[in-house]
């Protein structure tokens, strides 16, 4: 069994800015993504939705293994996803260079009615245009859970 974490150290977490950085979709990942969901490639070099799963996170300078580390998960197995919104405020090309931040906006520890504990933390990425328009917008909401029972 591993130690729970502080409520103090999880909580702290709020406010955590990833470095941020560029991402760039080639060609080649597009039409790899777009085939994994059994889709035709969209037209003129747009870039499927599903690219929202890591683009955000690569582009921001992080990645899971990181994500998983800063909430000090027990293992790879004790991450519940709650939920992934994405919000899209225009279309994601291949080959533009798309400027990525990235934070965590809520930390806390909860527990469920029989009385295990788990950390929630949601996650925001923020995907912006080489002009700085905000194209897109991903919230990641996990659960850490922490063997208490």
């Amino acid at each position: 069994m591993h130690p729970i974490p502080p409520e103090e150290d999880i909580t702290a977490l709020a406010g955590h800015r990833f470095p941020g950085g560029e991402y760039t979709v080639a060609h080649w990942e597009n039409v790899l993504l777009t085939g994994c969901t059994g889709a035709e490639l969209l037209p003129g070099g747009m870039v499927h939705p599903v690219a929202l799963f890591h683009l955000p996170i690569a582009g921001a300078g992080t990645s899971i293994a990181e994500m998983f580390a800063l909430g000090q998960a027990e293992s790879d197995l004790s991450i519940m996803i709650e939920s992934y919104d994405w919000e899209l405020f225009d279309e994601l090309y291949e080959a533009v260079s798309y400027h990525i931040s990235g934070e965590i906006v809520s930390a806390q520890r909860c527990s469920q009615e029989n009385g295990a504990l788990y950390d929630r933390l949601v996650f925001q990425f923020e995907v912006f245009s080489p002009q700085q328009a905000l194209v897109a917008r991903t919230t990641i909401t996990w659960h850490y859970t922490r063997n208490t029972l």
